[in-house]
């Protein structure tokens, strides 16, 4: 039985994975910043006879992400999904930026995926398939960039660059480390005119995760395995 850790479990993509893995008979550690206001997810680990287990996280708190390393007391974790991500606000162009945003922005989106698959990394050095995975956005290309959402854009920037150092330094360990665009999805980030589900987004993102081999370490790719511009 595959164990899965997923970050920001409580809502939208992360609850999905959630669901998705459990219902595959997959155990999974799911992660939220407030456990009991994720009514929800504590109705899916309810129901789950102990296939589900809802911890504590915020992966801006390195307090908060020592304590998790704690409770899980070295268990092998094969898949980690850094999902747990914040938009940054409205304030986001170069004639109205939020500074203090941004700041906690990046300490969610680019720092707290770092910091959380270092400190798991004992971990899935005893896990099967020892992959790492980083939900990252289009938006974060540079390639792609229009002007807008500089806080969001940038903070996913950061990230994709992030994880891709930490590819080749954790290459020798036999980690793979992958970033996901999940697509435009209907979740309370994406909005209601998003064009894809939940589900299919994450159905057809653990299709992506279950094909990966060390050679794919690195890589920056869409939920439909199309390769994305830096």
């Amino acid at each position: 039985m595959s164990t899965v850790l997923v970050t920001g479990a409580n809502r939208g993509i992360g609850i999905e994975f959630v669901r998705q893995y459990a219902a595959d008979g997959a155990r999974v550690l799911a992660c939220a910043r407030v456990p009991g206001a994720a009514t929800e997810l504590l109705d899916i680990a309810a129901k789950s006879k102990g296939k589900v287990t809802v911890h504590p996280l915020d992966v801006a708190s390195a307090a908060s992400i020592d304590h998790l390393v704690q409770e899980l007391d070295g268990q092998p974790i094969d898949i980690l999904i850094n999902n747990a991500g914040v938009y940054g606000g409205d304030h986001q162009t170069a004639h109205n930026l939020d500074y203090e945003t941004w700041n906690r922005t990046l300490a969610v989106n680019s720092i707290g995926p770092v910091r959380v698959l270092l400190a798991l990394l004992p971990n899935l050095k005893k896990g099967k398939d020892k992959k790492a995975i980083a939900i990252t956005s289009g938006m974060g290309s540079t390639t792609n960039h229009d002007g807008a959402a500089l806080i969001y854009r940038s903070s996913k920037a950061a990230l994709n660059n992030a994880m891709h150092g930490l590819s080749l330094s954790l290459r020798p360990d036999g980690i793979i480390v992958l970033m996901v665009h999940p697509g435009w999805v209907k979740t309370d980030m994406g909005g209601r005119n998003a064009s894809l589900s939940p589900d299919v987004s994450v159905a057809a993102q653990r299709k992506l995760i279950s094909a990966l081999t060390p050679k794919d370490t690195g890589r920056y790719l869409a939920f439909d395995g199309r390769e994305i511009p830096w």
